[in-house]
């Protein structure tokens, strides 16, 4: 009688551990795919950035340094490996894509470029769609990073080693105030 219920606790214990790696192993791909869709976004931003910048630069011949800044941004971002430098590389672009922005407000004449303005509502959209993504991943890694915190969860995880997912933030550069002058 006694190895029954030894044998149907233990039962229980390796059913809990399979059940709980499970559902662990689903909420990481869950962030993983979101993270995927991020990166569907990111692309297309970044194959809008060299068409901005080339339409700046007509413009804005003597501002080679802010262009130049933009495209090692994005040579940057579309070569980073880890998540860790995606989302390092992104507020890199973001900020970079701020300046140029920022830059363009000098040159009527680029802002009456049809062209340009074109560009400028594509990326408008583009980062539309990646900051929904992004709150869409922050979401599913938040939901993962609670699940192997929180107990008896954090006992599987620890044995199946899952590690935290990092989550999207603003940057310093993007926390600051936009001081405003009329």
């Amino acid at each position: 009688m006694v190895w029954m219920i030894v044998i149907a606790i233990v039962v229980f214990i390796i059913l809990w551990i399979i059940a709980t790696q499970n559902k662990l192993v689903r909420k990481r791909m869950k962030a993983e795919n979101a993270f995927a869709d991020i990166d569907v976004h990111l692309v297309k931003r970044y194959d809008l950035i060299p068409n901005i910048v080339n339409t700046v630069k007509g413009y804005a011949k003597h501002e080679k340094e802010t262009l130049e800044g933009v495209i090692n941004a994005r040579n940057k971002a579309v070569s980073a490996g880890s998540v860790d430098d995606k989302i390092n590389a992104d507020n890199e672009v973001t900020e970079a894509i701020s300046r140029l922005f920022a830059l363009t407000e000098s040159y009527p004449e680029l802002k009456a470029n049809t062209n340009f303005l074109s560009l400028q509502e594509d990326l408008k959209n583009v980062e539309n769609e990646l900051a929904g993504a992004r709150k869409y991943y922050n979401a599913a890694a938040r939901n993962y990073n609670y699940a192997i915190t929180a107990i008896p969860d954090c006992i599987v995880a620890k044995l199946f080693h899952h590690n935290s997912m990092n989550m999207f933030s603003a940057s310093e550069e993007q926390r600051k105030n936009v001081k405003v002058e009329f």
